[in-house]
């Protein structure tokens, strides 16, 4: 009754923010004022967690939320300085000149631009990017923000040159005496590079269809019929795009490790999938746009659709010139993360803004500002500013509108991100954290059935945490300890950590900061539930068919691997039946 009664009141801060936040609609700032309030409240009051320790992950929260605004201030100044440059004028009419049809423009921009800027950065970078993008293209805020949040699944396990692998599962893993015991005598680092290999197959098995499911969830919510079925009109296209992502993206895995199937996978996609746009392959003749902008609801527009028509005046520039800024941002990434001298530098002590023991708890909070995405968008704008020609006016007005939109996402960012530290950091003498409590009294819940439920806590940490590194930190070895406690041996329980790494990439779908941030860059403000209502649907998809995958890996037995055809197709079925209330559209 005790463990019952524990786990229970473990659930406090997530199901607060789930009520408040996704059930009841409140906006993000009260929501996870109140998730803060009762996380605080449930550490020191149940748990026993003592008050340095809180006081601690709170301000190691705030430090990291200031990075997060950092890197949302620094993508909404790109932006906005290639608006005021006339650089978004030629992108647009370069997006429009491969295809007018949004399905097309979604599926290049959030699914292949996007994986390649999650390879080479994560962290929330491609939301922070794409989402801008999709919406100086003509793409409504919040229908930006959705795509480019959905996409956040299959590419992130090896965002950030592998980072969720090479740190989140490494850190997990490595040193542990159960771990070395049972996978003994293959040496650590070749387990954990069969791991990475095990992601990358159940991610290319489930993320294939991740474009089709976009495109899908693009027309339903943001079409003028409301139906899934018009997005799935583009199926060919859309199961061309999966694969030329996905089939390279394991190839690569399987041959160089984590470090670069998302990265090399989204250049490849980019290469094989933009000439065959232009050229009409598999896309139907029929153009799919949103309905008229006059006749748009008011929760999809955000601040930054003001800026579509802005110096409309202005000459178009060449492709290139206008794209060269963003090039200029993903092979400062590319560097930055794997010229070993440079990175080495970037996040050298001496470049480190650290706090060390805070309030003597033993959480140390750092900051490394020249390592972090924003800088490199920084510097992508004031190199915009030169190469462009920009006058300094203009390049004022971008500053002062990305300051103010950032501001707008700070109070919500500032409450979401300590209130996640204080439930990661709630362990106390007599309790252990309030995540693992959640995860163990699952586990003994359902005992066989384990890798059906691995995906859900690996996306339950993202949930909390923001992000797959943190999760497969905070997870790993427990899901190693109980695959190997139900018998599964070293093989098994690694396609358990596989699981809990699949999950925890899902989970960055429904993460509350990143839907902010993301929802910053756009200029939306309090809608961040109805968003988290809408991409909880392929969160859902992604863990349920990770699992039924993962029992197939695991027992052999073909029916798992029906059951997750089944699946799929009745996913796509259900969706496809489902239809909105259709808008009457006129011309403009």
């Amino acid at each position: 009754m005790a463990g019952a009664i524990t786990f229970l009141l473990a659930t406090l801060p997530i199901a607060t923010v789930f009520v408040l936040l996704v059930v009841l609609a409140r906006s993000a700032k009260f929501s996870m004022l109140v998730a803060y309030v009762v996380t605080v409240a449930t550490a020191l009051l149940v748990w026993g967690t003592e008050l340095n320790k809180v006081l601690g992950a709170t301000v190691n929260g705030i430090v990291t939320a200031g990075t997060l605004l950092y890197i949302v201030f620094g993508a909404i100044l790109l932006l906005y300085t290639l608006e005021e440059s006339g650089g978004i004028k030629s992108i647009r009419n370069g997006f429009t000149s491969i295809s007018p049809d949004r399905r097309v423009q979604a599926i290049i921009i959030a699914w292949l631009f996007g994986s390649l800027i999650e390879g080479a950065s994560g962290f929330g970078t491609p939301a922070a990017i794409a989402a801008p993008l999709l919406v100086a293209v003509g793409f409504p805020a919040m229908a930006a923000v959705m795509v480019t949040l959905i996409i956040q699944s299959t590419p992130v396990s090896f965002g950030a040159v592998g980072t969720p692998i090479l740190v989140g599962v490494n850190t997990g893993l490595s040193g542990q005496q159960i771990v070395d015991t049972t996978i003994a005598p293959m040496a650590f680092s070749d387990y954990l590079f069969e791991v990475a290999v095990k992601v990358a197959t159940i991610h290319g098995l489930v993320g294939f269809l991740i474009p089709l499911i976009l495109v899908g969830m693009l027309t339903r919510f943001f079409g003028a019929n409301r139906s899934f079925a018009e997005g799935f009109r583009i199926w060919k296209f859309a199961l061309f795009a999966g694969l030329a992502f996905t089939v390279p993206y394991w190839i690569i895995a399987n041959i160089l490790g984590p470090e670069f199937p998302s990265l090399l996978g989204g250049i490849i996609g980019l290469l094989i999938v933009v000439p065959a746009a232009r050229r009409g392959l598999f896309i139907p003749a029929e153009v799919f746009d949103f309905p008229p902008r006059k006749q748009w609801d008011a929760s999809w527009v955000g601040t930054l659709d003001s800026t579509e028509d802005h110096h409309a005046d202005k000459p178009v520039m060449p492709l290139l010139k206008a794209w060269m800024p963003y090039i200029v941002v993903v092979l400062l990434l590319i560097a930055t993360r794997t010229i070993g001298p440079l990175k080495a530098f970037l996040t050298s002590p001496e470049m480190t803004l650290a706090f060390d023991n805070l309030f003597g708890s033993g959480i140390n909070a750092r900051a490394q500002m020249l390592y972090l995405p924003g800088t490199i968008l920084i510097l992508a704008s004031l190199f915009t500013f030169f190469y462009h020609g920009m006058k300094g006016r203009d390049f004022g007005r971008a500053m002062k509108s990305s300051g103010t939109t950032m501001m707008a996402a700070a109070p919500a960012l500032l409450l979401a991100v300590p209130m996640v530290q204080v439930f990661l950091n709630s362990a106390s003498d007599s309790l252990a954290s309030m995540p693992i409590i959640l995860a163990e009294g699952v586990s003994a819940a359902v005992g066989q059935a384990w890798p059906m439920f691995a995906p859900w806590i690996g996306a339950m940490g993202a949930f909390v945490a923001g992000s797959n590194t943190v999760s497969n930190m905070m997870f790993s070895l427990f899901q190693f300890s109980t695959g190997e406690s139900i018998g599964l041996g070293a093989a098994g329980a690694g396609t358990v950590v596989a699981l809990q790494a699949i999950g925890g990439a899902a989970g960055n779908m429904i993460c509350v900061h990143n839907v902010v941030a993301a929802s910053a860059t756009v200029g939306l403000a309090d809608r961040e539930g109805a968003i988290i209502r809408k991409t909880l649907i392929p969160m859902a998809y992604y863990c349920i068919q990770g699992g039924l995958i993962g029992l197939g890996l695991l027992s052999g037995n073909v029916m798992w691997w029906i059951a997750a055809v089944i699946w799929a197709a009745a996913v796509i079925a259900v969706m496809s039946r489902s239809r909105g209330q259709p808008q009457v559209v006129t011309a403009n």
